[in-house]
């Protein structure tokens, strides 16, 4: 994560000029944009801020008057306000004129972007302020992963993989015997705390046709019991502390030993999928080429609607991590959204096509991905190729 203080000026003024801009300006209030939030001090604020971060010069921090504890010792001008006529003249000051990026994406393009208030917008065009997009930016100085934040990921999606590989192997012998969505969730939520990692909602488990509602949660009392012969979806993310880069995978089980063709199809084709979404990620940096978010998207799709599933096919394929679970950096989407935004080496996202299909069974398969060293590294090392059963 980059701080205001050792933000790269440079990096930061080249990537300005290529989008026109004069400055960055960073905005926050109440936590309204996380971007704002990983790069300012102080963390939530219960007042306006602004930050001005210019192609030249000192910056500016235009902060009010009771919250400006965390700028001690900033390295800038700061302009202190109260009334809404000192901020007004702050800005006007400080901006007029000028072309500053922002943490916009036009007609609410991607949403993950699109996190400063509209009245913001209003207010600094009527003060002679054109705004544009800072989404490389966003990649590059609030998405990237440090090298402890990889590590942590990689510890992170190794023992996930160990555990969601033991309790797939439990529920899947006990298909039949009255064993819960509920209970395997709970059992899952004390594997990843016993393995000293942090989570912050609990994990998805579905099993039969639960399975088939992508963000399906299990409640006591009201959910299903697996039987013999059923699919089960498990999705488990957790990470090594509360702000830290997560690790999120789902996994797949069949509670019988000879899986149906159509349940082996559909597992097969997703696994494809995710296969071609990588694969074609990869040979875009081999090939130098931009490393497209909506390209991946598109090549897992096209696996999915070449086997005719496509309808059910009903989400991206995949979504930036940083320290959000579902962060601010490009998203594997041509479905949602188009994002054209370009990954950057230190980003990482999900890899997770899934078919669904209503009153069936549902299934997806998601590992994570990261630019490092060596180029496109998969976690966890060893993705799932094959359906747990109970043989």
């Amino acid at each position: 994560m980059t701080t205001l203080a050792d933000l790269d000026r440079k990096q930061v003024a080249d990537m300005l000029e290529q989008l026109g801009a004069d400055g960055w300006l960073l905005f926050d209030f109440h936590g309204c944009n996380p971007v704002a939030q990983r790069i300012l001090p102080g963390g939530m604020g219960s007042r306006r801020l602004f930050v001005w971060v210019p192609r030249e010069g000192k910056m500016t921090a235009i902060v009010h008057r009771i919250e400006m504890q965390p700028f001690d010792g900033f390295d800038g001008n700061i302009i202190p306000f109260a009334r809404h006529g000192e901020l007004h003249d702050a800005l006007r000051i400080t901006l007029a004129g000028k072309t500053a990026a922002m943490e916009i994406s036009p007609r609410d393009a991607v949403p993950y972007l699109d996190r400063i208030p509209w009245g913001v917008i209003d207010l600094l065009h009527s003060l002679n302020v054109k705004v544009v997009s800072s989404a490389g930016l966003v990649t590059r100085f609030a998405a990237t992963w440090t090298s402890a934040e990889t590590a942590g990921h990689v510890r992170a999606a190794e023992a996930l993989r160990t555990i969601a590989l033991a309790a797939l192997a439990k529920a899947v012998r006990l298909g039949g015997t009255g064993y819960t969505e509920s209970a395997m969730q709970a059992e899952v939520v004390a594997a990843i705390e016993a393995a000293g990692l942090y989570l912050d909602h609990a994990p998805i488990v579905g099993f039969g046709p639960n399975a088939a509602i992508p963000h399906y949660e299990p409640h006591p009392g009201a959910d299903r019991t697996l039987a013999r012969d059923e699919v089960v979806l498990l999705d488990l993310f957790a990470g090594e502390g509360k702000g830290s880069v997560f690790a999120d995978q789902t996994w797949m089980g069949f509670s019988g030993s000879a899986v149906p063709p159509r349940v082996y199809k559909v597992w097969t084709v997703v696994r494809d999928a995710r296969d071609a979404a990588i694969a074609a990620l990869r040979g875009r940096l081999a090939a130098g080429e931009p490393v497209v978010g909506y390209l991946g998207d598109q090549a897992a799709r096209g696996v999915i609607e070449q086997a005719g599933f496509g309808e059910f096919f009903v989400h991206r394929t995949g979504h930036s991590i940083d320290r959000d679970l579902h962060g601010s950096g490009p998203h594997l989407d041509d479905y949602e959204t188009h994002d054209d935004r370009v990954l950057q080496p230190g980003t990482g996202c999900s890899v997770e096509p899934g078919i669904y299909l209503p009153g069936e069974f549902g299934v997806r398969s998601e590992v994570n991905l990261y630019w490092g060293s060596d180029g496109l590294v998969v976690t966890p090392r060893e993705p799932q190729t094959s359906l747990v059963t109970t043989t």
